[in-house]
């Protein structure tokens, strides 16, 4: 028996993540959806009930963390917990299972670097890739890419571009096919997000474009301005850590062995990105990144490849082979 714990940010996509390689593994599972967004576990459990599937393989429950996510993962009944989340969530969960023994998977926060070589000619074109890579589900997004880290040199010039681009995001209705944007999940993550702005600027952090305020034409709602901050010093709170809005950190660096320190000097390991002429000197400093994902020149998500994170974003791996292997245990017979 697999427990799940799933979050807000992606409420279907993060339960089909786990269900599907526990399934396919032979295992049952009993899913937890988070309890700012359920209904769409309970649309998912209600199809598995129509299409027939056999009573006691998928099992759903609703509750709030401290109460029913613990008790899931204490319970002695349950094998495995996979769980994505916060890190300080995450923490708890692996405290509590830790109580019976069982294997725990976690995918958790990120601070992620997204590193524009020296030898990039287009910067457009790459730092147009990294703002959206950023801003991606009103930048409520674990992976994130939320350090943009470029040669000073070029520092100028990367303002002016990231200016361009925040300018250009249309905040508004996500049902609007005009918006680029949408609201943020709730009151509460909208303030916090608007806290750590702030904090940027109290820190001497360059704001760019964006800001704390209520943007103009959204009176009502969870909204937040696309923000931009450049001079952004390595040690900074948003740059250490994960803000979960639409806030962007430039930070420039002077040599390739900076950018690689600065990259990886975080709590954090989940993904990143790195922009290069040359992909190959772009494949040698990603190995150089302590981070379970990176995408090269912009590459598309591949649901094939294995997902999860180094240091404090977690252990275990969703998608593909390896997620696959999550799910199993080794037993040796001997004769």
């Amino acid at each position: 028996m697999v427990g799940c714990i799933t979050p807000w940010n992606f409420p279907l996509h993060q339960i089909v993540l786990k269900v599907a390689g526990a399934l396919a593994a032979g295992c049952t599972v009993v899913v937890k959806p988070t309890e700012v967004a359920p209904l769409a576990g309970h649309a998912l459990a209600q199809i598995w009930h129509d299409i027939g599937l056999s009573a006691g393989v998928f099992n759903l429950v609703s509750g709030y963390g401290p109460v029913v996510g613990e008790a899931l993962a204490g319970h002695p009944g349950v094998d495995m917990i996979s769980f994505t989340g916060s890190t300080r969530a995450g923490k708890r969960v692996a405290v509590v299972a830790a109580e019976t023994v069982k294997r725990v998977a976690l995918e958790l926060g990120g601070k992620s670097p997204y590193v524009i070589l020296p030898d990039t000619s287009n910067m457009q074109q790459a730092v147009i890739n990294g703002v959206q890579k950023c801003y991606l589900n009103s930048g409520q997004t674990c992976s994130a890419l939320t350090r943009m880290l470029v040669p000073r040199e070029r520092l100028q010039e990367v303002e002016m571009i990231a200016q361009a681009v925040a300018e250009a995001t249309k905040v508004g209705d996500p049902f609007d096919e005009s918006s680029n944007l949408g609201p943020l999940v709730s009151d509460t993550q909208r303030d916090r997000v608007r806290g750590y702005i702030q904090k940027g600027i109290d820190e001497g952090a360059k704001l760019v474009v964006g800001g704390a305020e209520q943007p103009d034409d959204q009176p009502k709602g969870y909204f937040v301005k696309p923000t931009v901050f450049s001079e952004v010093k390595p040690d900074m709170t948003i740059a250490q850590e994960e803000i979960f809005g639409p806030v962007l950190s430039i930070i420039p660096y002077d040599s390739e062995d900076e950018a690689a320190e600065i990259a990886n000097n975080t709590v954090y390991g989940l993904a990143g990105g790195v922009w290069s002429d040359d992909a190959d000197h772009a494949k040698q400093f990603a190995r150089r990144l302590r981070t379970g994902q990176v995408e090269i020149n912009g590459a598309t998500f591949n649901p094939l490849a294995p997902f999860g994170g180094y240091k404090q974003s977690g252990h275990g791996r969703e998608l593909g082979p390896y997620g696959l292997d999550e799910f199993f245990e080794i037993k040796a017979i001997q004769l």
